[in-house]
């Protein structure tokens, strides 16, 4: 039988409250969502003045990243680069920079996605809040 890291609440916790202050510091109106390894919602912010968009796409790119197991940008850019057919994939919508995967011990325990300001300073916001987590990767 094989075993694997679950995120707990308090992970889900720490890195919401860490990828907030990483937004706030910098004053990004955005929304933040951390699911599990399965791509399923653990918990979200819509900070104040985020687009209501925000709110569907940071969960998109958190689900491309988990079940993916790597970060969104990297089907964002096969796409840029003519690979257009992948926009067909199943269960992937969030294919745009953003998406964080969670690695612990080198698998996948959930991810991050932030949607609201550059998709870079996306990025930067959800790995703030995995950061806080003291994985050390």
């Amino acid at each position: 039988m094989y075993t694997k890291p679950c995120l707990s609440h308090a992970d889900v916790a720490t890195i919401l409250s860490a990828a907030r202050a990483e937004a706030e510091r910098n004053q990004w109106a955005v929304s933040i969502a951390v699911v599990d390894d399965g791509g399923h919602l653990l918990g979200m912010y819509r900070l104040d003045g985020a687009a209501p968009l925000s709110s569907h796409i940071a969960p998109a790119k958190a689900r491309t990243a988990a079940l993916g197991r790597r970060e969104s940008i990297v089907y964002e850019e096969m796409i840029n680069k003519g690979r257009v057919s992948f926009l067909s994939a199943p269960e992937i919508e969030g294919m745009l920079e953003g998406g964080v995967p969670v690695l612990i011990d080198g698998q996948v325990a959930g991810a991050v996605g932030v949607s609201g300001v550059k998709s870079s300073e996306d990025a930067q916001i959800a790995k703030a809040g995995i950061a806080a987590l003291g994985l050390g990767a």
